[in-house]
C-alpha cells in the first residue's frame, strides 16, 4: 500500500482505443479508463473515482489547471483540449478536441493513419481511498480496491503499457505468429504514414524510430525462430527512406 502512495504521478495504460472520431471536428470520443477490471497493478477502479477531479477540474469547473489532454503524458506536449469528461457504467468516457498547432495536426493525421489507437491517464492514489481486498483466487492473493484518484491528465500513446516487453518473452508458437502479424501490420501502417510524408519532421522523426524499434524485434524473432522476414512482413516493398542520423540509445529514448 504505502508503494501505491509514495508512487506520486502514475500511469495507467488498460489498452483502450478510439470509439468514435470526427475528422472534420477534429474530435475524438475514447473511454480513458474502464471500471470493475482488475489490471496488471492488481487495481480495480470503480464508478466514482473520478468525480471529485472531474468536479474540481473537469471540463465544466472553474479552474484554471484543468484535466489536461497530452501526448505521451508530456506536459510539453498538449494536443488539444476536453469537451466532455464523464462516468458511465463502463468507465471514464472522454470527447476531445485537437488543438490547431502543429502537435494538434499531427495527432490529428497519427488518428488518421490509426498509428494513434490507445489512450491512458495520469494521475496520483488518494490515501484512504485505496483498500486491498482478499481474494485467494488471485495469484497476487488480493486486489486494490481504488475508491477515488487525483486525475490530472488523458494521453493519446503510441505505444500500449505492454509493447514495449521483448516480444522473445512469448512462449507459444501460435502466439509468436499473432505478434509477428501485429507488429507486422502496425509496420505497415507506420510504412504508409512515413511514405505519405505528411505532418512536422518531428512526427515523421518518431514515425520511422518506431518503424526501426518493431523491424528490430521482427529480427529477433527471426534470429531465435529463423523466421523469414519476407513471408512475415505485410506487402513488403522496397521504399527509399531519408537517412536520419541514430543510435539505438536514442531510438530508445525516444520511444520511452
Amino acid at each position: 500500500m504505502n508503494s501505491k502512495l509514495n508512487s506520486g504521478y502514475k500511469i495507467k495504460n488498460q489498452s483502450l482505443g478510439v470509439k468514435d472520431i470526427d475528422l472534420e471536428k477534429r474530435e475524438v470520443a475514447m473511454y480513458l479508463s474502464h471500471f470493475n477490471n482488475i489490471d496488471s497493478d492488481c487495481d480495480l477502479l470503480v464508478k466514482g473515482c473520478f468525480k471529485k477531479s472531474i468536479l474540481e477540474r473537469g471540463v465544466d469547473s472553474v479552474s484554471n489547471r484543468k484535466i489536461a489532454f497530452l501526448r505521451f503524458h508530456d506536459w510539453q506536449k498538449p494536443i488539444g483540449k476536453f469537451t466532455r469528461l464523464e462516468e458511465d457504467e463502463t468507465g471514464l468516457f472522454a470527447v476531445a478536441k485537437l488543438g490547431s498547432s502543429t502537435l494538434g495536426n499531427d495527432a490529428l493525421l497519427d488518428y488518421q493513419d490509426e498509428i494513434i489507437r490507445e489512450h491512458s491517464i495520469g494521475f496520483k492514489y488518494i490515501q484512504d481511498k485505496i483498500k486491498f481486498i482478499e481474494d485467494s483466487n488471485i495469484e497476487s492473493g488480493g486486489y486494490y480496491l481504488i475508491s477515488e484518484v487525483a486525475l490530472w491528465e488523458g494521453s493519446a500513446v503510441t505505444f500500449g503499457a505492454n509493447e514495449l516487453t521483448p516480444v522473445l518473452g512469448v512462449s507459444k508458437g501460435e502466439d509468436k505468429v499473432d505478434v509477428i502479424h501485429d507488429i507486422s501490420s502496425e509496420m505497415d501502417l507506420i510504412f504508409k504514414s512515413i511514405i505519405n510524408g505528411k505532418g512536422s519532421d518531428e512526427r515523421l522523426y518518431q514515425l520511422e524510430m518506431k518503424h526501426k524499434f518493431l523491424l528490430s524485434q521482427l529480427q529477433e524473432i527471426a534470429l531465435k525462430e529463423k523466421f523469414n522476414l519476407k513471408e512475415i512482413i505485410i506487402n513488403p516493398q522496397e521504399v527509399q527512406i531519408p537517412e536520419i542520423s541514430f543510435n539505438w540509445n536514442q531510438v530508445l529514448n525516444n520511444i520511452k
